[in-house]
């Protein structure tokens, strides 16, 4: 038996995840769309991949522009994020954005970015993988909590319910 849409989108949004702005420059001006499915492919080589609707003119727009940003969002930004999850005309009018020569437009006070080059992308049921191979990217200076989406809301990390549990270390992770 195949779980209905619903179904799915309820228990899945229980796994909570990072909300990004993936930019582009293309020929006809920037282009953006709020994404969140992101995350880490592989370090070597360094992949990354995004997820965004079969639909958006604005991902296939990324995918020809052959290079874009993730801008990981910080938790003060829901602005940014909800001027690129809908079509507004000028998205870029909310947040601070840096535009280089020569680079996909850069949004000051993320929690992070990354510069990818498009690797590939393919269907993926009713969306499209993205994949970039990591050209350069940086985090905030000083803390930038990321916004994060769960149970079908923006969601904040809050430091007051953090509890410290141990758990087995990664020594991986500093590798």
């Amino acid at each position: 038996m195949v779980p209905e849409p619903a179904d799915i989108r309820h228990v899945l949004g229980h796994v909570p995840t990072s909300v990004c702005v993936v930019t582009a420059t293309t020929p006809s001006g920037p282009v953006g769309v709020t994404v969140g499915s992101f995350t880490s492919v592989s370090l070597d080589p360094p992949l990354v991949v995004f997820y965004a609707g079969c639909d958006s003119a604005s991902a296939q727009a990324i995918v020809g522009a052959r290079s874009f940003c993730v801008n990981v969002l910080a938790d003060d930004q829901q602005e940014v994020c909800a001027a690129f999850a809908r079509r507004t005309p000028d998205r870029f009018a909310t947040g601070d954005w840096e535009f280089e020569a020569h680079g996909p437009p850069r949004l000051s006070g993320a929690a992070a970015w990354i510069v990818c080059d498009v690797e590939g992308s393919h269907p993926a049921g009713d969306h499209m993988a993205v994949v970039g191979r990591v050209r350069d990217l940086a985090a905030a200076r000083g803390p930038r909590n990321p916004l994060l989406f769960h149970r079908g809301q923006l969601a904040r990390l809050d430091r007051a319910r953090g509890v410290h549990a141990p758990t087995h270390s990664f020594d991986w992770w500093d590798r």
